[in-house]
C-alpha cells in the first residue's frame, strides 16, 4: 500500500491529467484510499492502470455503499492490486442521490448513475450489477445491466438505508410451493 506521501503523489499525478479527479487522500482502515469525483472514474482507474510505476492491473472488488443521511449519498469502492509489488490501493467514488427531496423512491424516479468500469476490468461486470440490483446505481455502458440476485420484477433496492426493514418475502423457486397460496 503506499505510505501517505506515496498517495499524495499519486493523487496530484492524477489531478495533472485529470483536473480535479481526485477530491481527497487517505488512510481509511489500513487502506490507501483515494476519493474521486464520480464523473471521472474511468479515467482515474485507467491511470491507475496504464501509467508506469502505477499498474494497478487487477479489479479484486466493486462494491456499494449508501451513507444516508450524508451527502454524497452513495459511492462505489473500487480495490486495485498491483499483483508484482502485492500492493492494494482503494478508490472511492462518490454519488449524489438525484432523487432526494421526492417521494418517489422506489418508483421510475432518477437513479444515481455511474459510467461502468468493466471495459477496464472485466471482473467488474458481475459486481457492477450486484450494486445496482441492491442499490439501485446505474452503471452507464454496462453490458448486461440487470438483475442478478433479485427477481427481475422485484421493486426497490433492498440495501439502501432507506429500505424497509423486513420488507416483502421474496419467491425464489426452490421455495415457491411451501408458501402456499402465494400464486392464486
Amino acid at each position: 500500500m503506499p505510505d501517505a506521501v506515496g498517495l499524495e503523489l499519486i493523487a496530484k499525478e492524477i489531478n495533472a491529467a485529470h483536473e480535479g479527479a481526485v477530491r481527497e487522500t487517505g488512510h481509511e482502515y489500513g487502506s490507501a484510499t483515494l476519493v474521486i469525483a464520480a464523473g471521472k472514474n474511468l479515467e482515474v482507474l485507467r491511470w491507475l492502470e496504464e501509467t508506469p510505476g502505477q499498474e494497478y492491473t487487477f479489479c479484486s472488488s466493486v462494491h456499494g455503499a449508501d451513507y444516508l443521511p450524508a451527502e454524497p449519498r452513495f459511492a462505489v469502492h473500487y480495490e486495485l492490486l498491483n499483483r508484482d509489488r502485492v500492493e492494494r490501493i482503494h478508490v472511492k467514488a462518490l454519488l449524489g442521490d438525484p432523487s432526494a427531496g421526492t417521494d418517489d423512491r422506489w418508483g421510475e424516479g432518477p437513479l444515481p448513475t455511474l459510467r461502468s468500469s468493466v471495459g477496464i476490468f472485466p471482473t467488474a461486470e458481475f459486481q457492477e450489477r450486484e450494486i445496482y440490483d441492491f442499490f439501485g446505481i446505474v452503471f452507464d455502458g454496462h453490458p448486461d445491466l440487470r438483475r442478478i440476485t433479485m427477481p427481475e420484477d422485484y421493486v426497490g433496492w433492498p440495501q439502501r438505508r432507506d429500505f424497509p426493514i423486513g420488507g416483502e418475502p421474496v419467491i425464489f423457486t426452490n421455495t415457491e410451493r411451501e408458501r402456499a397460496g402465494w400464486y392464486e
